[in-house]
């Protein structure tokens, strides 16, 4: 294996900033999983909100994939395997088993396990791609993890020495390692070559296939068939912004940039949290909070900034 830059140096400038954007605001998308996927999951089954979330989200994007998905149909079904295998990894296992794991952890330990994931990515290019690391770049992935650390943990380095493992943490491992094995895959070659939205609708749809008979195994022996209007507000909440714009936002960063790079921005993911809390719930801001955003925005900056402006002038 040869090394290689985590980036791609010959994508244009222009589709870089326009993806560097796309991912800056991402993680906002995702983190309403947080608020309105954790509210819907106290009254929908697993698989249930799971289910209608992707077969929602895929007929939204089938009006503008429905051309695309006919012009590369041999594409996609001379890869169905792999399609299969990234709506069973994002689509059931940070889906699903989420929202399982949800009942019997905290957020916070949620949080900081799945923030391991930018860090699986990177072994994961290094391992299967040879795409090696740059010090630069472990430096600033190191950074947003303390950073994320510093506000889950409130500044108090005895919360994080005291840091309990709940049952539902496992659960949030296998996902975050999902979600590391899913961006990987997004980026080889036959994928990058399709439009984003195309192949997007069509992991949705194989993911929501892939759930359809857990979630009619929950409706018949559970009766968890969900009935009422704040359920399916719920649901639909979840299916355009954690669903459609999250993932449609990350997967073309990931295709013009990298999985590397696209993951460290999930370290936005507390930041965008605590800010949504304090507009809408009225908390107030910290100096934890402050030190917290710094390390954050610096990890996100060293990582993914030309590396030009970090070179010595003479």
């Amino acid at each position: 294996m040869t090394s290689q830059t985590p980036a791609d140096n010959s994508v244009d400038p222009r589709l870089r900033r326009r993806a560097l954007a796309l991912l800056v605001v991402s993680p906002l998308f995702f983190s309403s999983n947080l608020i309105i996927g954790r509210a819907a999951a106290q009254t929908v089954e697993p698989s249930t909100l799971a289910f209608w979330r992707w077969l929602i989200a895929f007929m939204i994007l089938l009006p503008f994939a429905f051309s695309g998905l006919r012009k590369h149909r041999a594409t996609l079904l001379a890869h169905a395997g792999e399609l299969v295998v990234l709506g069973f990894l994002g689509m059931t296992l940070c889906g699903s088993l989420i929202y399982v794991a949800l009942k019997s952890t905290t957020a916070t330990n949620a949080t900081l396990i799945y923030t391991s994931s930018p860090v699986l990515i990177v072994l994961l290019e290094w391992l299967f791609r040879g795409i090696r690391p740059g010090a630069r770049q472990m430096l600033g992935i190191a950074l947003a993890f303390a950073g994320v650390a510093t506000i889950l943990m409130k500044g108090d380095i005895d919360r994080l020495i005291h840091f309990r493992f709940n049952p539902g943490d496992i659960g949030v491992a296998v996902g975050a390692l999902a979600w590391a094995v899913y961006s990987v895959i997004l980026r080889r070659k036959h994928f990058t070559s399709l439009p984003t939205i195309v192949l997007f609708c069509a992991i949705a749809g194989t993911g929501a296939a892939i759930l359809a008979p857990f979630m009619a195994y929950e409706a018949i022996r559970l009766d968890a068939f969900p009935r009422t209007q704040e359920a399916w507000m719920s649901i639909l909440g979840v299916a355009v912004f954690a669903s459609v714009l999250a993932f449609s936002t990350f997967q073309y960063g990931v295709k013009t940039v990298g999985p590397s790079i696209a993951g460290v921005f999930m370290y936005l993911l507390p930041v965008y949290g605590v800010s949504l809390a304090v507009l809408f719930l009225g908390e107030r801001v910290q100096a934890f909070h402050l030190a917290g955003f710094a390390g954050v925005a610096t990890g996100v900056a060293l990582t993914t900034l030309p590396k030009g402006l970090f070179r010595r002038r003479t």
